[in-house]
């Protein structure tokens, strides 16, 4: 094969990443070619509005609304994907791959729900397919799991991968802010979407956590099988009674492996202040995995916005640029070679918070201490705080079974002494 003496690039779509993609690879072009060995040129862009302003001195022809022309063009060798959603952007990708083009996508979505067919496509056809961006915008992370811990036996991965929430609970802890107001504020600052729920309800996490437990753990995992409850229900109280006990909370990922199978998990945690994610506040994102040989350690930064996405995007294509020019696309592919078990989340063992609102009566502490013991659920601490008839009773628990919990609630909850059940959150990190 002709040694290539320029790598052409595709891009599907022209937003904040498409447009961070654009300015990285044409303004530091010079550095780029150095480090690939030939430029890389970008061919062709898909727009729906070639009208439209970018604020770019594009050349003329460079946009169009035929995808035709950058998936039938043969001198366009990488498929750059950041259009988003799912269904569209498959099919463009797919075709890609079938036309003999390495893809780079930022697309969490469709690699979560998709990956298996994009990267049996990829393989079919001995081309590249490179998603760091889909995962924590700049942070590198899908790189240094696939190669630099390739040795490791990962045993925990442990994130803040949605900046949103991140931003939200930040400021809760910081100002008091209530739920509502600090999501008013993310959206004001462009941080929320003004439907926020892919965030808020931890769907976005979770999708990020089913590309790295996948990676991480060399199997298979599908969305269905992660855990998922969001931050709507973390109130002013629980962040202020959190700080009080030398935790802070925070929307967490958590992936573990042991004995018994693979447990993966989003959802708020109170973490102890002196663990490392504590400090990890407003919009920045952070992973902290182990390994049986490396030990601990954590990828920090960024994890969302034009340029830190776009970093990572344009790294990957310099990759597959790299693999063209060197005649060997393909080289890592799928790492899912494994099939284990995930666990349901009733077996998972872990400490809780527990706010209870009850009657301000003898014995009442008795009662809810009686049933937690006939499920074996062990009280570590418990504060209390009267107002008037009512009193609050917020509860620590030693490690214990998730379904001895959930019964023990369950019991709880209709203990005609309990006005309500006001929250119940994780303790990790201890």
């Amino acid at each position: 094969m002709a040694a290539k003496k320029e790598i052409g690039v595709g891009l599907l779509g022209m937003g904040t990443v498409g447009r961070g993609v654009y300015r990285i690879l044409t303004d530091n072009r010079a550095g780029i070619e150095e480090k690939v060995g030939v430029p890389i040129k970008i061919k062709k862009i898909l727009v729906r509005d070639p009208a439209k302003d970018r604020g770019l001195a594009l050349s003329e022809g460079l946009l169009t609304t035929n995808v035709n022309e950058l998936l039938d063009d043969p001198e366009i060798d990488i498929i750059v994907e950041v259009l988003g959603g799912v269904d569209q952007a498959l099919e463009y990708a797919l075709s890609a791959l079938g036309k003999g083009k390495s893809l780079v996508t930022a697309n969490k979505d469709m690699i979560a729900l998709h990956g298996k067919k994009l990267f049996a496509a990829a393989d079919a056809n001995s081309r590249d397919l490179f998603f760091e961006a889909s995962v924590a915008g700049g942070i590198p992370i899908i790189t240094p799991l696939k190669e630099c811990l390739a040795a490791n036996r990962i045993t925990q991965l442990i994130g803040i991968i949605n900046g949103t929430t991140n931003y939200m609970l930040s400021r809760m802890s910081k100002e008091g802010l209530g739920f509502q107001e600090a999501l008013c504020e993310a959206q004001s600052l462009g941080y929320a979407e003004a439907d926020p729920s892919s965030d808020v309800e931890g769907y976005d996490a979770a999708r990020k956590l089913t590309i790295l437990a996948s990676i991480a753990f060399n199997t298979r995992l599908r969305l269905d099988q992660v855990f998922v409850e969001g931050i709507t229900r973390v109130t002013a109280e629980d962040i202020a009674y959190a700080a009080n006990l030398n935790y802070t909370v925070k929307l967490l990922a958590i992936a573990r492996e042991s004995s018994d199978g693979i447990e993966a998990r989003v959802h708020p945690a109170l973490l102890p202040k002196n663990h490392p994610l504590a400090a990890v506040n407003d919009v920045y994102n952070a992973i902290f995995v182990t390994g049986d040989a490396v030990g601990d350690v954590m990828f920090f930064g960024r994890g969302a916005g034009e340029l830190p996405t776009a970093s990572a995007v344009a790294a990957d294509v310099m990759s597959a640029a790299r693999n063209l020019v060197n005649n060997v696309p393909g080289m890592i592919g799928c790492t899912c070679f494994e099939e284990k078990r995930v666990k349901p989340m009733g077996l998972t063992v872990t400490k809780y918070y527990i706010r209870i609102n009850v009657a301000d009566r003898p014995g009442v502490l008795a009662s809810i201490a009686f049933i937690f013991g006939k499920y074996q659920v062990s009280l570590a601490s418990v504060i209390q705080h009267t107002s008037g008839e009512c009193a609050e009773l917020v509860l620590i628990t030693h490690n214990v079974l998730e379904k001895n919990l959930q019964d023990a609630l369950i019991e709880i909850k209709e203990l005609p002494v309990v006005n309500e059940v006001s929250n119940v959150i994780r303790v990790e990190g201890e």
